[in-house]
């Protein structure tokens, strides 16, 4: 695909806030009274066939505090945190375990987090070793692990290696020494350069960088740097994500406000950043702040219309349903969602008590089930086909989405969709605004609900 152009005036009159769609409905829809035994029921239907799984667990810790983080994070130097936390991990196991077919596989692991490297080698290989006793890992399994270059040694990334992870994520945000200091968060290119070159060593077979636009100090000449050192660590894909200041979420983001770049200059780093990364055909824009190289298997599946989405973002696993572990983390299955408790004391009591710690969830309705599709293909294919959905679902799609379709005038308008024989594509435009067409088949959303989500630029 040749480079994409961003057409500033056009990003501005669409940049408003709305849900990234890792799942649909978006997690804010999730209720307090959805809990057990309701969800143990869909668990027990859900183990009922040998369907394929997604295990992630969630590692909160880290030593300091990036500013702008938005993640659910336990801020300690106490290393002994850890062993507690692993053993609560290992009761919750065993609950699950107990509820699974036995012959489902576990395709797909990741480990997010906090810092998943916060734990030692020797904790990464035991825990390891008890997903390995409790679960059927397949053969073709991918595993993946958010990675901290920060006091990270050789060797967790030959612990990581030893027990199946193949994919690596290093978060880079920006190489610029004035925004590191800004954002406390301090990692020179060098410390960067080291880890990747022990992950590719380890045999790791695909590397992601993470970078973050419309942070403190940054402007379109600085963020060019860093992203022309990214580009001589030749990663097989990028994520850039647009900075989403919460400050009333996240207080400590508040400590940023004062050296943000305007809204304008944050457009033109974005228009910059597109542009570079999809120059010369290093990068395919995948859609939703991820870039991946030409032959990656996330651009392979976009290209066969195999690619789905979910709470890790993209991922070329169809069909697995999501277990999680641990404080925060959200599970998903064909009709439900759950989420576990976000406070470790809370998270704790429940898992010794003998009860899952399950702090809400959602019961997925038809008419959910039939928007989620529409959306992710959406999402996924760049391109919807209304004849698929009608016959999946058993409806008549003009009829059924009449007022959606309506909705989407002005952006067959202005260049972001183009109606086919079939249905619709998304042009080369429209995939940078492809959270704003998805959203024209949101039931949930309207203009209040949008102050809970980031802007989609």
């Amino acid at each position: 695909m040749s480079q994409l152009t961003v057409d500033i005036d056009l990003v501005r009159k669409y940049n408003v806030a709305g849900p990234r769609y890792t799942s649909y409905p978006p997690a804010t829809k999730f209720s307090e009274s959805t809990r057990w035994p309701q969800l143990a029921e869909e668990l027990i239907a859900n183990n009922r066939e040998a369907r394929d799984l997604s295990l992630y667990f969630h590692v909160p810790f880290c030593e300091s505090l990036c500013w702008y983080c938005g993640c659910n994070t336990v801020i300690t130097k106490d290393h002994g945190q850890s062993r507690i936390y692993l053993d609560h991990l290992e009761m919750q196991m065993k609950q699950m375990n107990a509820l699974l077919h036995p012959a489902r596989e576990v395709v797909q692991l990741h480990f997010g987090g906090g810092t998943p490297t916060f734990l030692e080698p020797n904790e990464i290989l035991g825990l390891g070793h008890k997903i390995y006793s409790m679960f059927n890992i397949s053969p073709r399994l991918e595993a993946g692990v958010e990675i901290d270059p920060r006091r990270l040694t050789r060797q967790h990334i030959s612990a990581l290696r030893t027990i199946g992870f193949n994919r690596a994520s290093i978060g880079v945000q920006d190489f610029d020494p004035v925004v590191q200091k800004a954002v406390h968060r301090i990692q020179p290119f060098e410390m960067t350069q080291i880890a990747i070159d022990w992950i590719r060593e380890a045999g790791f077979k695909s590397l992601n960088i993470d970078l973050i636009y419309g942070l403190p100090h940054q402007d379109v000449a600085s963020f060019e740097r860093t992203i022309d050192q990214v580009l001589t660590l030749n990663p097989d894909r990028i994520a850039l994500f647009s900075y989403a200041h919460v400050p009333w979420l996240k207080h400590s983001q508040r400590a940023l406000e004062k050296y943000l770049p305007t809204a304008e200059q944050k457009l033109k780093i974005f228009k910059m950043a597109v542009e570079k990364l999809t120059a010369n055909d290093n990068y395919v824009y995948i859609g939703m702040d991820h870039f991946a190289k030409p032959k990656d298997s996330l651009a392979l599946a976009q290209r066969t219309r195999r690619l789905h989405r979910n709470f890790q973002g993209y991922s070329t696993h169809g069909g697995a349903d999501i277990y999680a572990f641990g404080v925060s983390g959200i599970s998903q299955t064909e009709n439900a969602y759950w989420q576990y408790e976000k406070e470790l004391p809370r998270f704790y009591s429940e898992l010794e008590a003998g009860r899952a710690p399950v702090s809400k969830g959602y019961i997925v309705s038809e008419d959910d089930r039939i928007r989620r599709e529409t959306i992710m293909r959406i999402m996924c294919d760049l391109s919807l086909n209304f004849g698929q959905i009608a016959d999946k679902f058993g409806i008549d799609f003009a009829t059924y989405f009449a007022r959606e379709l309506e909705a989407l005038a002005p952006m067959e308008k202005d260049g972001l969709i183009r109606f086919t024989s079939f249905g619709f594509e998304v042009t080369s435009t429209g995939r940078l605004l492809i959270r704003n067409i998805a959203m024209s088949f949101d039931a949930y959303y309207n203009t209040e609900s949008e102050k809970r989500f980031s802007r989609t630029i």
